[in-house]
């Protein structure tokens, strides 16, 4: 995981963690990367400090707790707010996927169709390319990305 200090257009700054940096690269080109406080896609990385570890070895260090410190977090702890935030939003997405259909990888197809009037509209979520994705939007067809990862239908246990 990496994690990238970043700052929209009007100036409010985020800390998000990616997989990889192909992983921000392609959500961010996607148009997936928006900011927590007003919504802004037009979204740059932040300057930071770069993370340098010290030669030779470490002392050893009892477990303590995470500090924090100003908004970052030593320990990889997230605070109560941030962990409250994510299970609220968890729970949301789930009650909205519950109502919705998984359609897999003709989300495109049948989403363009609802907009168009070819089919009834109802909540559907799959997957989209990020070429794909960009295309809706274009078209003035609303989508948006799922922010807590879904396992679809046909791969669960």
């Amino acid at each position: 995981m990496i994690s990238y200090d970043l700052a929209c257009q009007n100036a409010h700054r985020f800390e998000v963690w990616f997989r990889s940096s192909a992983d921000y690269e392609d959500q961010a080109d996607r148009g997936l990367v928006a900011c927590p406080d007003c919504g802004s896609i037009d979204v740059t990385k932040a300057p930071m400090a770069p993370a340098v570890s010290a030669k030779g070895p470490r002392p050893t260090e009892a477990a303590a707790p995470p500090k924090a410190q100003g908004n970052k977090v030593e320990g990889g702890a997230l605070p109560p707010q941030v962990q409250a935030a994510m299970v609220a939003l968890a729970k949301a997405q789930a009650q909205t996927i519950g109502k919705s259909t998984w359609v897999g990888q003709d989300f495109a197809r049948q989403s363009r169709e609802m907009h168009y009037g070819e089919r009834d509209e109802q909540l559907i979520h799959g997957r989209a390319s990020a070429d794909e994705a960009r295309s809706l939007l274009e078209e003035g067809i609303g989508v948006a990305p799922l922010l807590i990862p879904v396992v679809p239908p046909d791969e669960k246990n």
